[in-house]
């Protein structure tokens, strides 16, 4: 039997894997608050669908809750949780913020968490670790309106706090390591026309992201997450990574469009949609569609983002019966 590791590794070499490999991933809402209930849901997750990537999802206020700020769950469709208080407010608190520690409180409990997959899955199952990228954790410090106004009226102040973020998110990263993770799911979040222009993304994002990023290369599987709409897709030029991921079904560009402009593997297909509302038929058009577009090669079946916590079932089941007969040896 071909391992996880081994389909994934065939999926990122190019090669012809034995069926077309399948990553889905989704928030655990209340679960995602201590280490050992965030570890038993994945767990029990991935026991039931056995995806080829343990995506590890905790809330995304693991990252921040260190420097102060809060957050609730009240019912997103998504799992996501709402923060409900920040701590910034003034361009000056920006350079108050203290770099942490793996040992601070939630970074370290979502190592615990780390530590209790990596003793509890199969060996051969690769675990990536969701990782917020600098940006991403200063908006969730100051709020979206916030973040911008003062990169834009005060930038030294800001670039400041995300020096400091991006030096604990590797001290982070660090410590992920040696428990023996396979690599990372770094989540960009304002490369998006509508949240910023391109000028600016390269100002105040890039050059934190590749400070990060420097400490990940030896990594195997990293996952690049683009989030939005009208995503700067020519950011890639600039990353080293192993797989992309982002909202295909609904933005530029599409799968077969990506695949002329990103030599590694393509994750996604599916729309979030698509597994809460639309019937199996659909899953299962969809999933074929992808394939056709990619020809089953360099190409990991997933959505464009977390499933949403309403998700079927059946459509789980569904999206994993449209990978079996594909690969070496067949056709669709």
């Amino acid at each position: 039997m071909t391992t996880h590791r081994e389909r994934i590794q065939a999926c990122l070499n190019g090669e012809a894997p034995d069926r077309t490999p399948i990553a889905l991933w989704r928030h655990f809402p209340v679960d995602d608050q201590n280490p050992e209930s965030l570890a038993a849901s994945t767990l029990h997750f991935q026991a039931t669908y056995d995806f080829d990537i343990v995506k590890v999802t905790p809330a995304s206020s693991f990252a921040v809750k260190d420097w102060g700020v809060d957050d609730q769950w009240t019912g997103d469709a998504e799992g996501s949780r709402r923060y409900t208080k920040r701590v910034i407010h003034k361009p000056e608190d920006w350079e108050k913020l203290a770099l942490l520690e793996p040992t601070s409180p939630h970074l370290a409990g979502q190592l615990d968490c780390l530590r209790l997959l990596k003793k509890n899955l199969p060996a051969e199952t690769p675990i990536i670790q969701t990782i917020f990228n600098p940006l991403s954790q200063a908006k969730n410090l100051a709020g979206n309106e916030t973040l911008l106004a003062h990169l834009r009226q005060n930038p030294e102040a800001v670039m400041k706090g995300l020096d400091v973020i991006a030096k604990t998110t590797i001290k982070f990263i660090e410590a992920a390591r040696e428990i023996g993770i396979d690599g990372i799911f770094y989540a960009i979040q304002h490369a998006q026309v509508e949240v910023m222009d391109l000028d600016e993304y390269k100002t105040f994002a890039l050059p934190y992201d590749q400070q990060v990023l420097e400490t990940t290369q030896d990594f195997w599987c990293n996952m690049l997450h683009l989030h939005g709409k009208n995503v700067f897709f020519s950011l890639l030029r600039m990353f080293n990574f192993q797989i992309v991921n982002w909202h295909d079904r609904e933005t530029y560009p599409s799968l077969a469009e990506a695949q002329t402009l990103f030599k590694g593997t393509v994750c996604g297909g599916l729309r979030q949609d698509t597994l809460v509302l639309e019937s199996q038929a659909k899953v299962r058009e969809e999933a074929e569609d992808a394939i056709r577009q990619t020809k089953g090669r360099h190409f990991i079946l997933g959505t464009g983002c977390v499933v949403p916590i309403t998700a079927a079932h059946g459509n789980y089941l569904t999206a994993l019966e449209s990978v079996r007969g594909t690969g070496r040896g067949n056709s669709r």
